[in-house]
């Protein structure tokens, strides 16, 4: 690692990372909830699950071309017929409500508040590099069960907003200029080595962090400073020089 740039800003994953969330458990609750939502609506579970995965499959190969929110909808109607697109509505009024049923999966929270205040004390720019497979409410949502908001943030990657995802260089690139840095002064924290330490390859440096690791395709994680939350502080410590939490 080079130790001879400054980083001056930090991307964070969400999930698995600073909300202490088991994927699978997550995306059962989750869609468990999401179903009984739609269901009134006409929408049959099963196939209204696969079409979610069909409109997550668009937004993760978006080109750039469109916004991720567009390619889902997109997809999402070439199943269902154009009125479908009019489902968002009610998606938004879910993110904001129901989706609340998923906090019940959510594991230890870490000081999280305390790091995020401890590094923008700093001055540190810090930016929630999730990845924006979701509507700006239901990051918003998210983040509440762990007592953060937007206001943490000097950015958020939504699907309102992004045109790419992660794994892709171009998401990376997306995110970074939204908030002017070059990849030699930033730092990408999270729990995939192939989504989140893809920053890597662009100059970027990173910490894989295992509390909740995910990494169904067993990538190899030697290459990458890694460990738990109480490492992750260490790592922040020695990069940035000092104590950062009491």
């Amino acid at each position: 690692m080079d130790h001879q740039t400054a980083v001056t800003a930090i991307l964070f994953d969400l999930d698995g990372t600073l909300l202490p969330i088991d994927q699978n458990e997550f995306i059962h609750a989750y869609f468990g909830a999401l179903a009984k939502k739609v269901a009134p609506l006409g929408f049959a579970q099963e196939p209204f699950l696969a079409s979610m995965w069909k409109g997550t499959g668009a937004m993760l190969k978006n080109d750039g071309t469109r916004t991720n929110r567009e390619a889902f909808w997109d997809a999402f109607a070439a199943i269902w017929g154009e009125g479908s697109r009019a489902l968002e509505d009610s998606l938004i009024g879910f993110y904001k409500n129901e989706f609340n049923a998923a906090k019940a999966v959510v594991g230890k929270v870490q000081p999280v508040r305390a790091l995020l205040d401890a590094l923008r004390a700093r001055g540190l720019t810090l930016c929630l590099a999730t990845n924006p497979v979701f509507p700006r409410v239901a990051v918003e949502t998210r983040l509440s069960w762990i007592g953060l908001s937007f206001a943490d943030f000097a950015h958020v990657t939504t699907y309102e907003t992004a045109h790419f995802c992660k794994p892709s260089p171009g998401y990376y690139r997306e995110t970074l200029a939204a908030i002017g840095k070059t990849p030699g002064e930033c730092l990408m924290i999270g729990n995939n080595p192939v989504d989140d330490m893809s920053a890597l390859s662009l100059g970027l440096s990173g910490f894989l962090l295992t509390d909740y690791l995910e990494n169904e395709t067993n990538a190899d994680i030697t290459p990458y400073r890694r460990g738990d939350f109480a490492a992750l502080v260490a790592f922040l410590e020695e990069r940035l020089g000092g104590k950062l939490l009491a």
